[in-house]
């Protein structure tokens, strides 16, 4: 799951953020993976690895950020940026439970109708002019993710809709960090996340084990394998996330954001060669769908940018 940020008026090296940008998101998948492995072989709830998830990015990235001198104190919205820590852990949570029991594949397809709930939402509530073109690949988007949920759903019931969720928490994560703005380093900003994430998950964690929630209960890593590959999770969370805000900032965001794709290709690959997940046929043809009409309206998007651009320059 990534976490774009706007990319500057004059982008420094479109290639190079290019190079990033899919490096990153062959390499994010691999949170996940770890999430369904320590689910899977280790026994431990999403809840708790998600606890650990930010628990670890907060103090990978927290020494970075103190060597870079004292701005993570005098962060300019410090309760914005641990709401925001919040809502992607929320995030992130319905995500783990998701891949707890689906296929990676199946969760990262269902996932990105995020693209589509952020138009709409751009559309309803900023007022972002959206046309019939990009109103009716909103449509068939859907219609594709409904291709992969339907026969996920028959197995797996309810679950086969927590990556729906995932999706709407997140857009609205993203909206957050629209509000927030560039007001606080992306080093300072990926502190907070840790620490608010790592809050809200500890809250939620300890009222789901008191409940008796088997998706919530609290434990250690089973093996020192286990307290391994939570640090790596950790750790590609916080690092991985800042080299996406340093693609943004060297490209465009309409030229970079088509590489999120790769995230559905590292996943299968994943997926298949760790716990013998692979689509079907049925699911690639939503896969298809979800893709492509994501696709069309990033082009769209920067067909409406440049005609914009123009009609500026002709005043």
């Amino acid at each position: 799951m990534t976490s774009p940020s706007q990319s500057p008026s004059t982008p420094e090296n479109p290639m190079k953020g290019m190079a990033i940008m899919a490096f990153c998101m062959i390499i994010l998948p691999t949170m996940d993976a770890i999430a369904k492995y320590m689910a899977t072989f280790e026994a431990m709830s999403p809840g708790q690895v998600t606890f650990y998830r930010f628990f670890f990015q907060f103090v990978c990235v927290l020494p970075l950020a103190l060597f870079h001198g004292r701005a993570l104190f005098q962060a300019k919205r410090p309760w914005m940026n641990l709401l925001r820590g919040a809502l992607h852990a929320a995030a992130s949570l319905m995500f783990f439970m998701a891949v707890k029991y689906m296929p990676l594949a199946d969760v990262f397809a269902i996932y990105f109708v995020e693209p589509f709930m952020l138009t709409m939402m751009s559309a309803l509530f900023l007022g972002d002019r959206v046309g019939w073109r990009r109103w009716l690949a909103i449509a068939v988007g859907f219609g594709g993710a409904m291709i992969v949920i339907q026969p996920s759903y028959e197995i797996f019931g309810w679950t086969a809709l927590l990556p729906v969720v995932c999706a709407f928490l997140y857009t609205l994560y993203l909206f957050l960090n629209r509000a927030i703005g560039e007001g606080d380093s992306p080093l300072v900003m990926q502190v907070m996340a840790g620490l608010g994430g790592t809050i809200f998950t500890a809250i939620v964690l300890a009222i789901g084990n008191a409940a008796g929630e088997p998706n919530f209960e609290a434990s250690l890593p089973a093996s020192v394998t286990g307290l391994v590959l939570l640090i790596v999770l950790g750790s590609i969370s916080g690092y991985m996330h800042l080299l996406v805000v340093r693609a943004f900032r060297m490209a465009p965001l309409s030229l970079l954001a088509p590489f999120q794709y790769f995230e559905i290709i590292s996943a299968t690959v994943l997926g298949y060669a760790l716990f013998g997940d692979f689509p079907t046929a049925s699911k690639w043809l939503g896969i298809a769908i979800i893709v492509g009409s994501g696709l069309f309206i990033i082009w769209r998007e920067r067909v409406r940018s440049k005609q914009a651009e123009t009609a500026l320059q002709a005043v």
